[in-house]
């Protein structure tokens, strides 16, 4: 169980378009910040002279810099589970076009070509906030719902439960891909890498399992 200690405080939420408004600034200040000097040169004061807002205005929303970051954190992770819902809506009515389209989606999502997301997601190191463990969660039931359809390809006993395993493997691989040392990079090797991912997502759910789970 984590330590109720070692979640990040969350930082207070605006309740008025005005404030709503001024938080976006914040954290767009933040991110353009982060982009171009990196999240170590990040500061509230320099957030607070790009935003073109009193430090004592972020103070009043953020505790300290790792709240702020962990607030950029989140914004980024919307825009990641916002982008991944569109790219399966518009896949190809297929198993194969639903796996393609989740494999390039994710593969996009954690390795933009700001580098900030993975950043981001080192700098939490093991203590990931709990809204990332919420959109990781939103993005895997997305999958299984624009595949459920088409569980009719899938020669396993179980579909939902080779789904399942299908879309873990390839998270699994996008998010060890934006953390490595030597990620791959460049728009034509993204797109030979996710086209693997899919390829192999699509040959483990249509072959019968090996231990008796195909389906009759």
């Amino acid at each position: 169980m984590t330590n109720q200690h070692d979640r990040p405080a969350p930082y207070r939420e605006p309740q008025q378009a005005r404030s709503a408004a001024t938080l976006a600034r914040v954290l767009e200040a933040a991110e353009e910040i982060a982009v171009s000097a990196g999240l170590e040169e990040l500061t509230i004061s320099g957030v607070a002279d790009r935003a073109g807002v009193s430090v004592g205005t972020i103070y009043r929303r953020f505790e300290d810099k790792e709240q702020l970051v962990n607030a950029l954190t989140e914004r980024m992770l919307d825009r990641r589970e916002e982008y991944v819902a569109d790219q399966l809506r518009k896949a190809e009515p297929s198993l194969c076009g639903v796996m393609d389209a989740y494999a390039h989606a994710l593969l996009r999502s954690f390795t933009d070509s700001t580098n900030l997301f993975p950043a981001l997601l080192r700098a939490r190191g093991t203590k990931p906030p709990d809204h990332g463990g919420r959109t990781i969660t939103e993005i895997h039931r997305l999958l299984l719902e624009a595949a459920t359809p088409y569980e009719d390809e899938i020669r396993h006993s179980d579909p939902q439960a080779a789904l399942d395993t299908a879309a873990r493997a390839v998270l699994g691989a996008c998010f060890h891909n934006s953390v490595r040392p030597d990620p791959v990079i460049g728009d034509v090797a993204q797109r030979r890498y996710a086209d693997e991912l899919s390829d192999m997502a699509i040959a483990y759910l249509v072959t019968p399992g090996r231990r008796g789970t195909a389906r009759t």
